[in-house]
């Protein structure tokens, strides 16, 4: 069992330390809390530290755990003088152990954790030095479960599963092919250009749309005001001068829309719950989630990127596999791993299944019709001649396939976020602005006084 020291604060204020055995981290952490204890700092021995580690005289401000445990909960320990926490410290514990786990906090890990493979690192050595150099609580504590799950002869990926929230689902298959395959270090490298990719992505697309959405919900909201205020007070205008003069027809109607959505807001919004819950039912079928992960691959814009993202993906996964001597059928069935779309998984599983019956495993890729037709025809002469060499340079095809697709993202979504943002202006002026121009201009008064 693991041996951790530990450093902690009870409720009275008494600083504790010791080292103790426990099954994980967080379950020693959990038995403090439960027991009024806050952990400031709990860190695993190491096996060889372990071995020398030797009893030493118990210093004053040190109390036993086993003691704390059993009385802790019960009675007030009595030892004087009583330190109380300050507010800062209490406040600094706090965040301390609650601090989020960020995305650049797993790229830093991925591309330490790299660094030091290539160095010629064996993984128990290399965690333990990245558990020296994480500055994040949390994180720490979870590569310490991942060194306990190593020093017990488990692959790394068994405990990051664990951890979904922190690492992705296809982070965590990364990391499986490359230990299944024997190039982990490999996999670190596309793990981290993984990361890096998917955030630049998202930078990318964050400010092309979170400027226009911006703009788009002011105008919105400039729309809903005007119709609620501003008409309705110029009616009244209208109304008391006894004018001829009338709002625009589309003004009207959608103030009065308007307002009929307000009175009545439980039928749309039971309209919109139940057309919700309907597709979401719809996609939790199996069928349903298939044509689900088949739109995302034929979608506008972005379908293109997602497929050729995922295909790439595969195929890296796929060489790593094949320069280790691995079989084709033993390739694709370790780098389905790094797929969760279930299309790329049924043309996977189809491959495997013409292997097995003595047909052409290429077959699925070119009838499903999302393959490039340079891609098909480069595996067709690799099965020929040097398959994981013309799979490596399919793999550079593909990545300078996905660099010109996001190009034109990039410079097609700003083009139809302006056209949006364009419409919703248009029909603000229609409806709002044209009418507060009609009672600046003032023509409503000589209709009011017979001119």
């Amino acid at each position: 069992m693991p041996t951790y020291n530990f450093k902690a604060v009870t409720k009275t204020g008494l600083v504790v330390k010791n080292r103790v055995e426990a099954s994980s981290k967080q379950s020693l952490m959990k038995s403090m809390k439960e027991n009024n204890i806050t952990p400031i700092n709990v860190q695993q021995v190491s096996y060889t530290a372990r071995k020398r580690y030797t009893p030493k005289k118990q210093k004053k401000n040190i109390s036993n755990i086993d003691e704390i445990m059993k009385n802790v909960s019960t009675t007030e320990i009595n030892r004087t003088p009583q330190r109380t926490m300050t507010t800062k410290e209490k406040i600094n514990i706090y965040f301390e152990q609650t601090k989020k786990i960020t995305s650049r906090d797993l790229v830093v890990f991925t591309q330490n954790f790299y660094l030091l493979k290539k160095a010629d690192f064996n993984n128990i050595h290399a965690l333990r030095t990245l558990i020296e150099g994480t500055e994040n609580v949390s994180l720490r504590g979870i590569i310490e479960d991942i060194l306990a799950g190593v020093e017990a002869g488990e692959n790394m990926y068994t405990t990051m599963e664990y951890y979904s929230d922190v690492f992705p689902y296809i982070y965590v298959n990364m990391i499986k092919v490359g230990e299944l395959s024997g190039s982990l270090t490999n996999s670190l490298q596309q793990a981290v250009e993984y990361l890096d990719d998917t955030a630049k992505l998202n930078k990318k697309i964050k400010s092309i749309l979170i400027p226009n959405i911006a703009q788009f919900l002011l105008l919105f909201a400039l729309l809903i005001v005007g119709s609620l205020v501003a008409i309705p007070t110029i009616q009244d205008i209208f109304e008391e001068l006894g004018t001829t003069e009338e709002l625009p027809a589309l003004t009207v109607a959608f103030s009065d829309f308007i307002k009929g959505m307000i009175t009545m807001w439980y039928i749309p919004l039971m309209i919109i719950a139940g057309i919700v819950a309907a597709i979401i039912s719809y996609i939790n079928t199996p069928k349903g989630k298939y044509n689900f992960h088949y739109f995302k691959y034929k979608m506008p814009i972005f379908g293109k990127l997602v497929f050729s993202l995922d295909f790439s993906r595969f195929s890296k996964a796929m060489l790593l596999n094949l320069k280790n001597g691995v079989r084709i059928q033993e390739a694709l069935e370790v780098s389905k791993n790094v797929v969760k779309n279930y299309v790329m998984l049924s043309m996977i599983e189809t491959s495997i299944n013409n292997i097995l019956v003595g047909t052409s495993w290429i077959e699925p890729f070119e009838k499903s019709g999302l393959c490039s037709y340079m891609s098909i025809e480069m595996l067709k002469v690799g099965m020929q001649t040097d398959l994981p060499e013309m799979m490596d340079k399919m793999v550079e095809y593909m990545e300078s396939d996905i660099d010109n697709t996001l190009a034109k993202i990039t410079k097609t979504l700003p083009q139809i976020m302006y056209i949006i943002v364009g419409i919703v202006l248009i029909f603000v002026v229609l409806v709002v602005l044209v009418p507060c121009i009609q009672v600046y201009m003032g023509n409503f008064l000589f209709s009011a006084y017979g001119v």
